[in-house]
């Protein structure tokens, strides 16, 4: 009994709680996937030695600041960093939103493991912020929401359109269209209304949640419309260190398993969307791969894409053309 009693305290204590981080509340698709699937076989694969204590909707941290919060400054030990909020000091990881079609559910899945696992600078850059990455989580693809009715993307020429992205808004300005940016709510609401802008380009999920076809009802989508939307799963490099061995391998074998099923469980919600958007009144047309591949051409993103590498390596990125020419020979490839 005294030998049982010794032993008690070791076992309490060797359960160790990481505190994870979300910009997101938990109800969407990514982050019930997160919570539902990844953070569970976590705690099983490390037979309950690693725990997820997981904080949704900005509570620890807002997504700005997520990178700094969870690298140099470590006040969480997990979180979700979102590369376009932090493109000065993730560069190389804007390159993904750089091409206008890409692969869609398991290729997409697929894509973003194979650039991690082959060119070392995507790790490197991460790395240079103090954290590593746990889990490549990804978006949906790209739709328009139009106030006007909308036949083809041809028929966006002329007209204005909201967009975040700077990529998008070359893309835009190249296919004839006129790009604002302006932030999301009631000022963006009004100009629907007003017609001081003809629609939106954004995800379809956010126009889904946000309820976009409120205002801009016509939409045109396709699941190879390419968002190149990435939400890494990082940890701080330190506390990564500090794991046993064997829990970074249980950490890298409850990846393996989750990501087995997350290009179905997009797939799934995808079409959810698609139908729920129709419910609420919204006139959803997916576009067919022929009019995928004319938008491919509208948009000159390999023109784009040249003068973003002379920006960059002007700004001391030197890497910046041989990454993009990695990344386009796997994009290359998958497709």
């Amino acid at each position: 009994m005294l030998f049982i009693a010794l032993l008690l305290p070791t076992t309490v204590s060797a359960t160790q709680i990481l505190t994870y981080s979300d910009h997101e509340p938990l109800g969407g698709m990514r982050t019930r996937f997160l919570n539902d699937v990844l953070f569970p076989a976590i705690e099983k694969e490390s037979n309950g030695r690693l725990k997820i204590e997981a904080h949704w909707s900005g509570e620890l941290s807002n997504s700005y600041d997520a990178l700094r919060n969870v690298g140099n400054e470590r006040k969480v030990d997990m979180a979700t960093v979102v590369p376009e909020y932090t493109a000065d000091a993730l560069p190389l990881n804007q390159i993904f939103k750089s091409f206008p079609v890409g692969p869609a559910s398991e290729q997409q899945v697929a894509f973003f493991r194979h650039v991690y696992a082959d060119i070392p600078a995507f790790p490197a850059e991460l790395e240079k912020n103090n954290v590593v990455s746990i889990f490549l989580a990804t978006g949906y693809p790209l739709a328009f929401f139009s106030a006007k009715p909308i036949a083809t993307l041809s028929d966006i020429k002329g007209g204005t359109w909201r967009s975040a992205s700077f990529w998008h808004r070359d893309f835009l300005q190249n296919a004839g269209a006129k790009p604002v940016t302006m932030p999301w709510g009631e000022k963006t609401y009004n100009a629907l209304k007003t017609g001081a802008i003809d629609g939106m380009m954004l995800n379809v999920d956010s126009g889904y949640d946000l309820k976009a076809y409120q205002f801009a009802p016509n939409v045109l989508l396709a699941k190879n419309l390419w968002l190149g939307h990435l939400y890494i799963l990082t940890m701080n490099k330190k506390t990564w260190n500090a794991l046993s061995h064997e829990d970074r391998v249980a950490i890298q074998r409850a990846a393996e398993t989750a990501y087995q099923s997350l290009g179905s469980v997009m797939d799934r919600c995808f079409n959810t969307q698609i139908d729920d958007l129709r419910q609420a009144g919204a006139s959803v047309r997916v576009l067919q791969s022929q009019e995928v591949a004319q938008w491919n051409t509208a948009t000159q993103y390999r023109a784009a894409q040249t003068k973003w590498v002379h920006e960059q390596e002007a700004k001391g990125v030197k890497n910046a053309g041989t990454v993009m020419k990695q990344v386009s020979a796997i994009m290359d490839e998958t497709l």
